[in-house]
């Protein structure tokens, strides 16, 4: 066959989350003729900063993990020389977790967090160092008994004292938007690893420097990236995917990989014709994750406390009632939250889960969500209004205005066991020459989580793939 008759790529990449990114990096290395099509206007999805009145913030992603010798995103930054083009800085410690009785700080030494846990929960501290190597050296037994467990049920078998729990358990609720009592084992102690034991990355200039490098490497591969582009379809002939539709122009291509909310795949690209009533059955039962109310600041001198660091603030210890208050969230019931100071001390940004509500819902409270959620922040900075110069908000509709994004979910689906690996999220049986990756593909949560899932769907492609000689 000529190349005159080949498809005009060999894969087409929907969305440039870090996921998509990362994915077409190792097919454009490899040679491969690869386009990512995006619908916004710069790469990156949720991993994105915004320049307003001279402050910079992050979008919604503020820092990342995986970054240890060996982690994901050192490989990743390893195999395309990212490390020549970004700076990183790893701030320590990564995490406070702060309640009204107690303060637990998570240092990259975990000595030194077993030492903060020693001052306020004594009996615990031991325990901690055992729950930390479990996790960074899990045995075949570990994975096996956390099948079916929950991540309450994990905690459960190694700490006693509710309160630290609640603490430790918190971030996990704040990056999987679930209680430990709802989140699979498996997920809550992959985020534990990635984002707080290995934690507290950020690239020097914004998490959207991060994006910028790996789009621009992949064009000097070779690749393809075309911003203000959405898809209009996945063309489908006899179960086999042929290409996508762009400003209504069939574009051939051996491989379609979406990196985008998975009923957008379904149900509006491909279209509910090409899918088995078995699945179109489950795809319309599953749950996505809350969606967030993300708070951003810009202050008139630096705040020099704890710049660079999460900081989460638990009013209480019942994550099952966060849970539920957050799932019918409004301006009065603000209470728990996340915030950090950027590494420049000039801008804080912080969040609450929200659910999606209606679009004039949000039109009519947002103003009341941010003064109510500034009157908060006050337990932890008491004069902080007093320093405000500029303040905005992103709502779930922002949200999914970003990425598009199913009800502005902020996690993809809802890490329950339930939804958990699910083969037809990644690569449908019923579909061939079509993947799925990042957050929506059941396998994979946060920065760390979609690189690893961008980098196995290359490398499964690649070692599938013919091409012409």
């Amino acid at each position: 066959m000529s190349r005159a008759n080949q498809p005009a790529y060999d894969a087409i990449i929907i969305g440039s989350g870090i996921s998509g990114l990362v994915c077409g990096n190792y097919l454009a290395k490899a040679g491969m003729k690869v386009l990512i099509a995006e619908q916004h206007h710069k790469p990156g999805g949720y991993c994105t900063s915004f320049m307003r009145r001279g402050f910079i913030f992050d979008a919604a992603a503020h820092s990342f993990g995986g970054y240890r010798e060996n982690g994901i995103l050192w490989k990743v930054f390893q195999d395309f020389s990212l490390d020549k083009k970004i700076r990183i800085t790893r701030y320590d410690p990564s995490d406070i977790l702060l309640t009204p009785e107690n303060r637990v700080c998570l240092w990259s030494d975990p000595e030194r967090t077993i030492e903060d846990i020693r001052a306020s929960f004594p009996e615990e501290a031991d325990t901690y160092g055992e729950f930390v190597s479990m996790l960074m050296n899990p045995s075949l037994n570990s994975f096996a008994r956390m099948r079916s467990w929950t991540f309450k049920d994990l905690l459960d078998q190694f700490f006693r004292n509710e309160a630290l729990k609640a603490m430790l358990a918190f971030p996990i609720f704040g990056n999987g938007a679930l209680p430990p009592s709802r989140i699979a084992a498996f997920i809550g102690a992959k985020i534990f690893t990635e984002f707080l034991l290995d934690g507290g990355y950020y690239p020097d200039g914004g998490m959207h420097v991060m994006s910028k490098a790996l789009a621009e490497r992949f064009q000097e591969y070779g690749g393809e990236l075309l911003l203000s582009t959405p898809v209009r379809k996945i063309r489908v002939h006899n179960g086999k995917v042929r290409g996508v539709v762009i400003r209504n122009t069939l574009i051939e291509s051996r491989h379609v990989i979406a990196n985008c909310d998975a009923r957008q795949t379904f149900l509006s690209l491909v279209g509910k014709k090409h899918l088995p009533g078995e699945f179109a059955h489950k795809l319309n039962h599953m749950i996505p994750s809350l969606s967030m109310f993300v708070l951003y600041l810009g202050m008139d001198q630096p705040f020099l406390q704890n710049a660079g660091s999460n900081v989460w603030y638990l009013p209480h210890f019942d994550l099952e009632n966060m849970y539920h208050s957050a799932a019918r969230r409004s301006h009065k019931n603000i209470a728990e939250f996340m915030m950090r100071f950027s590494p420049d001390r000039k801008s804080i940004l912080a969040f609450v889960h929200a659910p999606y509500r209606n679009k004039s819902f949000w039109l009519n409270n947002k103003e009341k969500f941010i003064e109510s959620f500034i009157m908060h922040l006050s337990q932890v900075m008491p004069d902080i209004a007093q320093h405000i110069l500029y303040k905005e908000a992103a709502t779930p509709h922002t949200m999914h205005r970003y990425t598009l994004n199913y009800r502005g979910a902020a996690y993809g689906w809802e890490s329950i066991h339930s939804q958990l690996a699910d083969v037809d999220f990644r690569r449908p049986s019923f579909l061939q020459n079509l993947s799925l990756t990042g957050h929506w593909s059941t396998q994979g949560l946060g920065i760390p989580g979609v690189a690893y899932l961008g980098y196995d769907t290359a490398a499964t492609l690649l070692k599938r793939r013919i091409l012409p000689s």
